[in-house]
């Protein structure tokens, strides 16, 4: 396993990546194994609770998760050519933050309940609703799946203070 670097929106060419569609995997080999061991490894190094491949320069539909508090036993998920369908009417906001865009957090309105399929770390099919913060994580990383950073959900001024945070901290860091 391997600590990736993560691209990051106030990089000219990290940013055209990032806005790349994400091509499906075509089956769950011990690659694509290791490429999600290391996105969650990298993940936690963030730290942070969802992360797309996309967000490492793997342009691919891969997603890992986890939504463990702190203090509880980590609980890894791992999601491979994940599909949304079934939204709920009802409306969630929750203020999202993404480790491609540091430091910058905001409300994001997205469906209180979906559905996703998807396939495991084994390959294998599964098929689960979502809601709450797990309904939050899972619509924000398949939005990077789809080239939408959850700064494209706000509008242009926020988007621009997002920006120009991410600067500020790339030369702060």
């Amino acid at each position: 396993m391997a600590i990736r670097r993560i691209l990051t929106i106030d990089n000219a060419a990290d940013l055209a990546t990032l806005k790349k569609i994400s091509t499906p995997v075509e089956a769950v080999t011990d690659e694509v194994r290791a490429l999600m061991d290391d996105m969650l490894e990298t993940m936690y190094d963030a730290p942070g609770i969802g992360l797309a491949a996309v967000q490492i320069g793997e342009p691919v539909r891969i997603i890992v998760m986890d939504l463990a508090r702190e203090g509880e036993e980590p609980a890894p998920r791992y999601f491979v050519n994940p599909e949304l369908f079934d939204p709920s009417e009802e409306l969630f906001v929750y203020e999202e933050g993404c480790l491609s865009v540091p430091e910058y957090f905001d409300a994001v309105e997205r469906p209180a309940r979906i559905k996703v399929r998807y396939l495991n770390y084994q390959g294998e099919p599964v098929v689960e609703e979502a809601e709450g913060l797990f309904a939050v994580c899972i619509q924000h990383e398949m939005d990077h799946l789809e080239g939408v950073l959850f700064i494209d959900h706000l509008s242009r001024l926020r988007r621009d203070r997002a920006m120009a945070k991410a600067k500020k901290v790339r030369r702060v860091a």
